[in-house]
C-alpha cells in the first residue's frame, strides 16, 4: 500500500492527485499544481502572446499550452479513478477479534470492560458474561462521575486539608528537632577539638621547654668543646711555624711561648660530659595514662611535665696534671645537679651520716653504708619509665656519696686520734709541772 500510494501521489504537492492533468510530454500533474506553475513561467516569459510556455517539473522540458491553458490539458480518468478507490479503501473499518478472524467486535462485556465478538460470547472466554451495547453503557455510564464528584463532601475535604496541615507541622517539629541536634553535634565535637588542641599543644610546649633546658645544658659545653678545638688547631699552627724559624734568638723566644701555652692547655681540665635522659617519653606516657581517658575526663587528662635528669659520664672527659678536680669536688657538683627534692633528701642523709661519723667513726661509717645500701635496694626496686632516669641518678650519687663517706671517716679517725694524743701530751706536760 506505501508503494501504491507513492505512485499515487503528485511530484510537486506531494499529495493524492487532485483532478491529474496530462502534459504534451505525458507526465501527470494536479491541476491546481500546474496552474500555479503556468502562473510564474507568464511572469518571465518573452513568449508569443498564442501560445503558453510551461516547463514540465519532472522531464524539465518546455512544452507550450493552448491559449485557454491548463484546463485545455486532457484529464487523466484512469488515474482518478485509482486515487478515489483508493481512498475509499484507506477508510479505516470497525476492529475484527484477535482470537476469532474477521469476526467485528460488536458488543461489550460488562464484566471484563471489553469489546468482544459474538464467538467470544457463546463459545469463548466471555460465554456467560453479561453485554450491553456500546453506546448504551456509553450513555448510562455519563452521569456516573458527576455523581462520583457530588459524594466528596465539604467535611472530607476539610479533613484531608487538615490532616495535610497536620503532617506539615509534624514534618516541620522533626526537622526543627533534627537541626537542633545537628547543632549540638557540631558544638560537642568542636568543643573536644579544642580540648584536644589545648592539650596538644600543652604537650609541645612542654617539649619546647624540655628542648630549650637541652640547649641550655649542650650548648655551653659544645661552645667550650669547639674552643678547645680551635685552641689545639691553633697550638699546632703554631708549632709549626716554630720549626720553621732560623733565627736562634727568635726560635728560642717563640719556644719559651709554644712551651708555655702548650702547659697550659694541657692543664685545662676538659668539661664533664653530660648524659640527658628526657623523662617521661611520649610513647609510655601516653600509652599508660591515656587509654583510661574518658571523654568526660578529657579536660582533666594528665599532661607530664617533662624532665631532664643530668648524669656525669666520666668517660668522656679526662683530666690529667697535678690540677685536676678533687673528687670531692666533683661529687658536690654532680649533686647540685639533682633534682630539687631529691637534693634535700639527700642532703638530709648526708648530714645524718656525719653526724654518726662525728660521734662514733666506725659505727657512724657502718651505719651509713647500711643506709646507703639500703637506699640503693629502695632505688633498684623502683620501675617503670617515670622514674628511671631518678633512679639511675640516686644510685650513682649513692656509690659516690659512699666513697666519700669512707674517706671522711679515715680523715675523721686520724684526726680524733691526733686530737687525743696532743690532749694526752698536754695533760701530762701539766702533770709533771
Amino acid at each position: 500500500m506505501d508503494s501504491l500510494e507513492e505512485d499515487l501521489t503528485c511530484s510537486v504537492c506531494y499529495s493524492l492527485f487532485s483532478d491529474p492533468r496530462v502534459l504534451p510530454c505525458s507526465h501527470t500533474f494536479c491541476k491546481s499544481c500546474l496552474e500555479n506553475l503556468l502562473q510564474v513561467s507568464t511572469n518571465y516569459s518573452i513568449w508569443r502572446p498564442l501560445r503558453l510556455p510551461i516547463k514540465c517539473p519532472h522531464c524539465r522540458s518546455v512544452v507550450e499550452l493552448p491559449p485557454s491553458g491548463v484546463d485545455a490539458l486532457p484529464s487523466n480518468v484512469s488515474l482518478r479513478a485509482i486515487v478515489e478507490k483508493y481512498q475509499r479503501d484507506s477508510e479505516p473499518r470497525a476492529p475484527s477479534c484477535q482470537e476469532h478472524r474477521r469476526q467485528p467486535l460488536n458488543m461489550y462485556c460488562v464484566q471484563d470492560r471489553q469489546l468482544i465478538c459474538g464467538l467470544c460470547l457463546t463459545v469463548g472466554q466471555h460465554h456467560g458474561h453479561p453485554i450491553d451495547d456500546l453506546q448504551a453503557a456509553f450513555v448510562r455510564e455519563k452521569q456516573t462521575p458527576a455523581l462520583l464528584l457530588a459524594r466528596l463532601s465539604e467535611q472530607k475535604w476539610s479533613q484531608v486539608c487538615e490532616l495535610g496541615e497536620q503532617l506539615e507541622q509534624e514534618k516541620a517539629r522533626c526537622d526543627a528537632l533534627l537541626r537542633q541536634d545537628r547543632q549540638e553535634i557540631n558544638q560537642f565535637f568542636v568543643s573536644l577539638e579544642e580540648v584536644l588542641a589545648r592539650k596538644k599543644q600543652e604537650y609541645l610546649e612542654a617539649l619546647s621547654e624540655a628542648a630549650a633546658e637541652v640547649a641550655v645544658t649542650y650548648d655551653p659545653l659544645i661552645h667550650r668543646v669547639k674552643e678547645l678545638q680551635e685552641e689545639q688547631l691553633d697550638l699546632v699552627s703554631l708549632g709549626s711555624s716554630v720549626e720553621e724559624e732560623d733565627s736562634p734568638l727568635v726560635f728560642l723566644e717563640k719556644v719559651h711561648q709554644f712551651r708555655d701555652r702548650v702547659e697550659k692547655f694541657i692543664r685545662t681540665p676538659l668539661p664533664s660530659g653530660i648524659n640527658l635522659s628526657v623523662t617521661p617519653r611520649a610513647a609510655t606516657y601516653l600509652q599508660q595514662n591515656w587509654p583510661a581517658v574518658t571523654i568526660g575526663s578529657l579536660e582533666q587528662a594528665p599532661v607530664p611535665k617533662l624532665r631532664c635528669c643530668t648524669r656525669c659520664d666520666g668517660g668522656i672527659g679526662t683530666e690529667t696534671g697535678a690540677e685536676a678536680e678533687p673528687p670531692v669536688t666533683a661529687a658536690w657538683d654532680r649533686w647540685r645537679r639533682l633534682q630539687p627534692t631529691a637534693s634535700v633528701a639527700l642532703l638530709g642523709l648526708l648530714l645524718l651520716l656525719l653526724a654518726a661519723l662525728w660521734a662514733n667513726p666506725v659505727g657512724g661509717a657502718s651505719l651509713g653504708f647500711s643506709l646507703l645500701s639500703r637506699l640503693s635496694q629502695l632505688a633498684q626496686s623502683l620501675s617503670g619509665s617515670l622514674v628511671t632516669s631518678v633512679r639511675d641518678t640516686m644510685e650513682a650519687e649513692c656509690a659516690e656519696m659512699g666513697a666519700a663517706v669512707q674517706r671522711w671517716g679515715s680523715q675523721l679517725s686520724v684526726l680524733r686520734d691526733r686530737v687525743v694524743q696532743q690532749v694526752a701530751a698536754l695533760f701530762k706536760t701539766s702533770t709533771s709541772r
